[in-house]
């Protein structure tokens, strides 16, 4: 709007005033105009253009002619740009003389000279860069604090940037989220009822001397329904409620931080009683670094002051309590974390087989489902996944089944969607030489013979040679949903895990690189087995893992070089022996496992049902991923089984780099060992 305007302004002082002038040539002056005696005046303006006014009786003859019909009748009536003045001044004058000797009764008049400005003209260009940088600058303000749509704009804009971005909720809101809108996570929400129930029914509480918690800190792994949680605590409490981002204290200014968390527990005083919801805390609330000179920022640590300051100083906050959310709470500053600040830590883990059925009836209600359909079915197909990789299970189901033109989508759907979303989209045009797609083929059925015989190794589902993602080839397994892991356990897994790499030395007597990603997890179980879980004899009953998350700050490792090297050599021995134990289980089936090679080579695709025909049922004792009630059924994840608890999360699966196969394999519910 400004740059229209300012444009308007100055082209209507450059050319307003200069009418309908026609500009002519040199030759035209000199020889036409001169030579008729139609001058009635020349003036040179501004030393750059000299402007012709004709004789009065010499404007109707021009006028006549198409080219200047449009000049006016008052001059002047053309210009032309003289270049040179000296030039021109001696041109002019030469060819008056030369008018005059030939013909004395034409008188030529003299030049005239003038310097004309237009105060617009002056005034916006000496104006038009101040008003450039104003207006480039209140732009720039704008956007910082929020624009006009934001808690920085409106009036004042450039002077709100220190205000809080907060958003309003209140009883009113049309966007409601009620508990009945969560599903599962039943303990989670007792705590979270109870501050709701405070807000709404303090007396209960005060009567007895108790106090509310200010402060609940909602801890737990991505997906899991932390932000939906706060957005059903908002459409259940009958007081006004707050949510911010934590990445939204951060700015480019010094002190804007520190001042947006003033400005929102100054609104949220006002409007108490009421919540504060901060989302992703850990943006602001990171621990500060003990010293300054490594990682430290000083404008994140003034936030987190201030925010220790409001949260629990010398000032009151009565009746503002404050929610958060975070999955990163092992970086959080202690501080923080204290009682009287965040006196509740809650933790919002991956839901059960149950809690993932109440999930699903959820996601549910909108699709137009087979009715044959059992949401106790899809939960058992799907343990170590999280509300939003539920969800997301839902949302790909009925995609898939659009794509096949179905009226209703079907329990195959489901199970093409698990697929999908964990092992990635099929190639089953990508060019595979058959020594190779051969070799894929042991190595599947290799990992499928060692989990099918030993007793405790996670049970083989579903096995292809379809290149699935970067993977040539994937295996999907049924773990137990157990909280902690036997040491006997963890050694069937590990031969499970090598499986692949022994059924391809013991057929063709040389090994590849498609075990990279086993023995990439093996080498990791291995190593957490001997320093996390003390499960090594020569290292003892040591653990050094840590808990606190400090070890990445250290320098060293916290113990000695004779004691890495027992670890690596316990580390080595215990591979050797869980190798040894799957060749083991290789040579004494040997005939089967030519048969399920062979029988992957021809139809791509295995079940548990083909593992059974050949191999038997499974052990006394040991799962059935056939028999449904034992609660569990054919099922595929996104993680890999990884059982160190510093692994933390499970990894998504992955293959290597050069497209080798990999087995996707579901994380276990919780984290063995006990640690979490």
């Amino acid at each position: 709007m400004w740059g229209i305007i300012i444009a308007i302004i100055l082209g209507w002082s450059y050319f307003g005033g200069s009418g309908q002038q026609s500009k002519i040539g040199w030759d035209m002056l000199s020889d036409t105009l001169m030579r008729n005696g139609d001058l009635q005046r020349v003036q040179v303006v501004n030393r750059e253009v000299a402007q012709v006014w004709l004789k009065p009786q010499a404007v109707a003859r021009y006028k006549a002619q198409e080219r200047f019909r449009y000049i006016p009748e008052q001059g002047p009536q053309f210009f032309l740009n003289i270049g040179s003045l000296e030039k021109f001044e001696t041109d002019y004058q030469a060819a008056a003389d030369s008018v005059e000797v030939q013909d004395r009764a034409i008188d030529v008049p003299s030049l005239m000279f003038e310097n004309e400005s237009s105060g617009w003209t002056t005034f916006f260009g000496q104006a038009f860069p101040f008003l450039l940088i104003v207006v480039f600058w209140i732009f720039i303000m704008r956007r910082m604090s929020g624009g006009g749509g934001g808690a920085g704009g409106g009036a004042g804009g450039v002077f709100n940037v220190g205000k809080a971005k907060a958003r309003l909720f209140d009883k009113d809101n049309d966007q409601r989220v009620t508990f009945k809108d969560v599903a599962g996570l039943d303990e989670v929400k007792v705590e979270v009822m109870e501050v709701v129930d405070f807000l709404r029914n303090p007396g209960k509480y005060s009567e007895l001397g108790g106090k509310i918690p200010k402060g609940a800190l909602l801890v737990g792994p991505p997906g899991t329904g932390k932000t939906l949680l706060a957005k059903a605590v908002a459409g259940e409490a009958d007081v006004p409620f707050f949510s911010i981002s934590g990445s939204d204290f951060v700015e480019m200014f010094v002190g804007v931080g520190a001042s947006r968390v003033r400005d929102l527990f100054k609104q949220a005083k006002d409007k108490a009683p009421c919540i504060v919801f901060i989302d992703e805390i850990d943006a602001i609330g990171r621990a500060r670094s003990k010293n300054s000179g490594w990682s430290s920022n000083d404008e994140r640590e003034n936030t987190l002051n201030q925010l220790l300051t409001e949260m629990d100083g010398f000032g009151t906050n009565a009746g503002v309590i404050v929610l958060a959310a975070t999955n990163r709470a092992d970086i959080l500053d202690k501080a923080l974390l204290r009682a009287g600040r965040f006196d509740r830590q809650i933790e919002v883990g991956l839901p059960d087989v149950k809690e993932r059925a109440e999930i699903f009836a959820v996601h549910l209600r909108k699709l137009k489902l087979d009715p044959a359909l059992e949401t106790d079915f899809l939960a058992r197909q799907t343990p170590g996944f999280s509300g939003a990789d539920i969800a997301n299970v839902c949302n790909e189901a009925a995609l898939i089944a659009a794509r096949k033109n179905k009226k209703q989508v079907e329990r195959q759907d489901f199970l093409d969607a698990v697929d999908r979303i964990i092992g990635g989209l099929e190639r089953k045009n990508k060019i595979i030489t058959e020594t190779e797609k051969r070799t894929i083929a042991y190595h599947e059925a290799g990992h499928a013979t060692v989990s099918w015989m030993l007793k405790w190794a996670n049970p083989l589902l579903k096995v292809t040679i379809i290149p699935r993602g970067r993977a040539l080839g994937a295996a999907w397994y049924l773990p137990d949903e157990r909280q902690i892991t036997t040491r006997e356990q963890m050694l069937h897994e590990l031969a499970s895990l090598l499986g692949g790499r022994a059924a391809e030395e013991m057929t063709f007597g040389e090994i590849s690189s498609g075990a990279l990603n086993d023995l990439e997890r093996a080498t990791k179980q291995a190593y957490a087995m001997v320093a996390y879980y003390g499960m090594s004899r020569e290292v003892g009953h040591r653990s050094f893992y840590d808990s606190t998350g400090q070890s990445e700050m250290m320098l060293g490792k916290p113990y000695s070089e004779a004691t890495a090297q027992l670890i690596d050599c316990e580390t080595n021995d215990l591979l050797k022996e869980c190798y040894g134990l799957a060749k083991q289980v290789l040579w004494e089936n040997r005939e089967g496992l030519e048969a399920l090679a062979e029988l992957l080579l021809e139809r791509e695709v295995i079940f548990a049902e083909d593992l059974e025909r050949i191999f038997g049922r499974r052990q006394a004792g040991a799962k059935n991923p056939l028999e449904t009630d034992s609660g569990s059924v054919a099922t595929d994840t996104a993680a890999d089984t990884s059982a160190t608890a510093a692994e933390g999360a499970a990894a998504t699966p992955a293959a290597d780099a050069a497209g080798t196969t990999t087995d996707n394999r579901p994380a276990t519910a919780g984290t063995e060992g006990g640690e979490n």
